[in-house]
Order: C-alpha cells, then structure tokens, then sequence
C-alpha cells in the first residue's frame, strides 16, 4: 500500500517589508504552489505603510486620491485580490497564505475558506478573552463598542454563523481579501495588532464601509500586545482551524 504524504504548512516570519516586495514574492509563490514545486506556505509580515485596493474600490473611497495618499508617505497599489481599499503598516500583522484549498479543512470551497480565516482570528481573539463576531454581509472580524469606550464583542469563537451585534456599530479589528486561482491561495488577512496602525484609516474608507469604525487589540485590551506574541497564536490557530496537525515550526 502506498503510504500517504504529510502535508504540512511552513510558516516564516518576513519581519518589516515593503508591500511590492511581499507582493511579488506571493505571486512567484503562488506559480511555485500550482505547480507543486513548494508545499503550502503562510507568510506573515508587518509592512511599511501601504494602501491596497482591489478592483470593486470606488474613487470616493481612497479619500483624496492617490497622490494624496503618497504624499502622507505611504506607497499604493492596486491589486489582484478581492475585497476594496485597505491599509496595512507598522503595528498590524498581516498573512498571507499560499495554500491548495484541497488541503486545507474547508476543502476547495471559497466561502468556507473566508469564514475559516474569520474563525482564526476570532479565536485568536478569545486567547486574549476577547470576543470576536461576524457582521452579516460584511466580510472580517468584527468587536462591539461598549459604553464607555472600551469595545467588546458579540459572538462566540466556535459558532461560524453571523452573530447578532448590537445597534452600536461594530469596529473591524481584522480584514480579509484573497485571491484563488486553479485552487491555490494568495493574498489573506490583516489583524490591527496596536494603535500606530489606526490613524491612517481616516484618510480612506476602509473596505468600502463609512459607517463602521477601525480598532486595534491595544484599544480592546487596554496595553500593546507583543507582537512575537499575537504571531504565535495566529500560527497556532491557523493550524489548528484549517490545517489540524499539519503546521510546521515557523522560521
């Protein structure tokens, strides 16, 4: 009898980086994982400042533009994901997962793979006992406002259905946008670990949404988390949600 592969996931920590960096290296990557000349990968990275848009992102949606947004010193680009404009830099963990879907628990089902990587973070969350939810229609990961300031969440970490926020309008700690072609990912998700990420978010209209505010684990907890922390949990429950058993030690 032919004995079944292991599949494993390697997970390596890219430190700072520029997004055009990261970004060719996900596309060489991904060519690399369609052809299976690499097994399925997570990068993880915290960017310089950047502003990412997909293809839906309306004009009035980058704020003053793009000139203006490079002026505030931050590079932008417009890329092959789905989802609209969003921010990522210093103090917020970005992934990117380069995987085939047929190994991962959702299988080749993209929405069930959407709602994995909100399932991650909302776990990742309730490490930190903080709860973490859904809002219906939107994609990420989303936490209450509660009176007084202090933002808190409705939902639980196991259940994948949209959970009931209440009338206050929730704040998106976590986005998500990916791309799939031939089953193989790229692109992913964006967990705002502490406030230096927050305030280039009001120069934007992040994801489309003006109604909703941005938030970060600092202002849910009250401290900055360490980062080497936050990225810990987010392997460990990454593995534990759409690779059980299969992830290797970063690097």
């Amino acid at each position: 009898m032919e004995r079944q592969r292991e599949i494993q996931l390697d997970v390596q920590w890219l430190g700072r980086r520029p997004y055009a960096e990261i970004w060719e290296l996900q596309k060489r990557l991904l060519e690399q994982r369609i052809n299976n000349e690499i097994g399925d990968t997570l990068l993880l990275v915290e960017h310089e400042p950047v502003f990412t848009w997909g293809k839906r992102t309306k004009p009035q949606h980058l704020g003053a533009g793009q000139e203006a947004l490079r002026v505030l010193g931050a590079d932008t680009f417009q890329v092959e994901r789905g989802g609209e404009v969003t921010y990522h830099g210093p103090g917020q963990l970005t992934g990117y997962p380069i995987c085939n879907l047929a190994n991962l628990s959702c299988g080749r089902d993209l929405h069930k793979y959407m709602r994995g990587l909100e399932e991650m973070v909302i776990r990742v969350l309730a490490s930190y006992g903080l709860e973490g939810g859904r809002v219906e229609g939107l994609t990420g990961v989303w936490v209450e406002q509660a009176a007084g300031g202090r933002r808190q969440a409705a939902g639980t970490a196991n259940d994948p259905k949209p959970q009931a926020l209440s009338p206050t309008p929730a704040a998106k700690v976590a986005a998500l946008g990916v791309r799939v072609r031939k089953w193989c990912t790229m692109h992913g998700f964006a967990l705002n670990v502490t406030d230096e990420c927050l305030p280039w978010f009001k120069h934007i209209i992040p994801c489309g949404i003006g109604d909703r505010p941005v938030t970060s684990l600092q202002s849910l907890l009250g401290d900055p988390p360490d980062m080497a922390d936050v990225r810990g949990r987010v392997i460990e429950t990454f593995g534990q949600v759409l690779m059980p058993g299969k992830t290797s030690p970063g690097r």
